[in-house]
């Protein structure tokens, strides 16, 4: 592949999953507009915030093993399509928020398939020496649709009102089918089947990972809320979030380089991140600026840098079918982002933010170590696949 058509290849991949995760991060961007229109509150967003994700876990298989049979090509435009149409409908019959809530959970496919089939074709198409970089911008463009949604607010939302926000939106959606890159068509796969899915272990990452996102879903939902109650000033505390959204997006890049230039141990990294970054988390139950500034670039930069560095990992590891392999870690992360919020805000309302903290960063902790335990499972399966096939493993673990 040539370097400008892996740069269009990797620019596709950034639009198309923006733009279909874009629905999601409009309602939590708009939410007051939407709220003072159609009468709802923070605590009912949650909710649905929380639905979606859980939705999203439900559908990841399905649509993960559509992907691999209808190829990326088709599979990315259709999830550009239906995110276009769930926001343009969002706009015209979003007229009660049940009406809302109900596309809002509809729609929730399009953010699974376009993860999905652009997983798929990074995985056919971008060089070896790139791939784990292309991995890391992708997840990285996720802030981008969260800023995207911000910047929606002042120049559309209060402007003109939400509903143009999202005809805007399916407009981009719609924009983004011109540099969707060509990806894989129906049946179209690698021919390394040496290496079977071990799907064993990677329930078992899954299910770690799906830890370790409930717990960093605290750091963007709940860390100013959590600051302001502990008596840090509501405009230091939001900088505070921003420089840890910033954290993230670079080290997030920074993982997908340094992946390109090891011969493996990616999820052994992933198990250190969650680890060091449980730390951080524990930082942040201690009252002062400095904690809350320390515990958040290691809450961000580590525990919450990882995704991208995984799905590289499990691609890596599943090169006969690596949108299906991913979606079974999806299936997992999805949870987490459904269950953490409702289980942070609970403990938080009950007992108090410095517990929910502290039980945070215990999950994360947790999570560190099933990795572990999953890594170790996929040595054991790798060794298992050498013997049988007597050629080597793609990647190492």
């Amino acid at each position: 592949m040539s370097e400008q058509s892996a740069l269009r290849t990797g620019a596709g991949a950034v639009a198309i999953t923006t733009a279909t995760v874009l629905p999601v991060f409009l309602l939590g961007a708009l939410s007051v507009q939407i709220g003072a229109d159609l009468g709802f509150d923070p605590a009912a967003l949650g909710l649905v915030v929380s639905a979606y994700f859980g939705v999203s876990a439900l559908v990841s298989l399905p649509v993960g093993k559509l992907v691999e049979r209808l190829g990326s090509r088709l599979t990315s435009r259709i999830g550009l399509v239906g995110a276009s149409v769930a926001m343009l409908l969002t706009a015209v019959l979003g007229q009660s928020f049940t009406w809302v809530v109900v596309l809002v959970l509809v729609g929730a496919w399009t953010n699974v398939m376009g993860q999905l089939a652009t997983n798929l074709t990074l995985a056919r198409a971008m060089p070896p020496g790139r791939l784990g970089l292309s991995f890391g911008v992708k997840q990285a463009c996720v802030p981008l649709a969260t800023l995207l949604a911000g910047l929606a607010v002042p120049t559309v939302g209060l402007t003109i009102g939400w509903r143009w926000a999202y005809v805007i939106g399916a407009g981009l959606a719609l924009a983004a089918l011109v540099v969707a890159p060509r990806g894989s068509g129906r049946g179209e796969r690698s021919a390394d089947s040496s290496a079977e899915r071990a799907t064993g272990a990677l329930a078992v990452i899954g299910v770690a990972a799906g830890l370790g996102a409930a717990s960093s879903t605290g750091l963007s939902i709940f860390l100013v809320a959590s600051a302001v109650d502990s008596g840090v000033a509501p405009g230091l505390a939001g900088l505070v979030l921003t420089l840890g959204s910033v954290v993230a997006v670079i080290v997030r890049m920074l993982h997908g380089w340094l992946a390109d230039r090891r011969a493996g141990g990616h999820v052994a990294v992933v198990a250190g991140s969650l680890i060091l970054g449980a730390a951080g988390v524990v930082l942040l139950a201690v009252p002062g600026s400095v904690a809350l500034v320390v515990g958040t670039i290691l809450g961000f930069g580590l525990g919450w840098s990882w995704p991208g560095l995984l799905q590289f990992a499990v691609v890596r590891l599943n090169p006969t079918a690596p949108a299906a392999a991913t979606a079974i870690v999806q299936v997992g992360v999805y949870a987490g982002g459904c269950l953490g919020p409702v289980g942070f805000g609970l403990i938080a309302t009950g007992l108090s933010f410095a517990t929910a903290w502290i039980v945070a960063a215990g999950a994360m902790l947790v999570a560190g170590g099933g990795v572990l335990v999953g890594r170790r499972m996929l040595v054991r399966h790798r060794a298992t696949a050498q013997g049988r096939a007597r050629e080597g493993v793609p990647a190492s673990a």
